[in-house]
């Protein structure tokens, strides 16, 4: 059998899946919907076996990392350190907000309104304060991507990738085309069971199509 190819191996579906992971059945919320659109339902965050670990301090080095950069607002802090760690890490504006303000009253960053939003950037103390950590705050979401086991970051990517192409599917497939998705999920739920269940042998026989035609 040949080894399952790596999602690093192909940077335009890792690209794809992380879209999928922020903004799709990960996100806190689903994305708009033409009339008449299916609205999947609710997918029930991963067991903590899949959960990064987030330390102390990671948000306040993410921000700082990122507005060495170039300035931002607190919603694209939190799209761009999903997007660096796989949607490994999405932190919540609950944690990325009050850091900014902590920042800023510490005199680090400096907010104005741009655009209807609050843009930080750093203060000349911040870029010395930044510039004297360098190595501390290099990239900190990669540390949060290691914490998770690389099978389950695989598998919670692919799992992604399942639910981006189920809304493409709820949004421009015909009767035939859903007929079919329904049969393939509910024989891939049964599959996960026979897997849970050690049957591995009868877990790789799904088939999607109708009993005639796989007869």
């Amino acid at each position: 059998m040949a080894a399952a190819r790596g999602v690093e191996d192909d940077p335009w579906e890792a690209e794809e899946v992380t879209e999928a992971l922020t903004r799709g059945p990960y996100a806190p919320a689903i994305p708009p919907h033409p009339p008449g659109a299916v609205i999947p339902p609710h997918v029930p965050p991963p067991g903590p076996e899949f959960a990064p670990r987030v330390r102390r301090g990671d948000v306040r080095a993410g921000t700082l990392a990122l507005l060495r950069e170039g300035p931002r607002n607190g919603y694209q802090i939190i799209e761009e350190i999903a997007r660096r760690s796989l949607g490994v890490w999405r932190p919540s504006p609950g944690s990325v907000y009050p850091a900014l303000q902590q920042l800023e009253d510490e005199g680090l960053v400096q907010g104005r309104e741009s655009g209807g939003s609050r843009v930080y950037d750093l203060t000349e103390e911040g870029r010395r304060h930044v510039e004297a950590r360098a190595a501390e705050l290099a990239e900190p979401w990669a540390a949060v991507i290691r914490s998770v086991p690389e099978d389950r970051h695989e598998l919670r990517l692919l799992w992604g990738q399942v639910g981006e192409a189920f809304l493409h599917l709820t949004r421009t497939a015909d009767d035939k085309q859903v007929a079919a998705a329904k049969r393939l999920l509910k024989e891939t739920r049964r599959g996960f069971f026979k897997i849970l269940a050690d049957d591995y042998d009868s877990a790789d026989e799904i088939d999607p199509r109708p009993t005639e035609e796989a007869e």
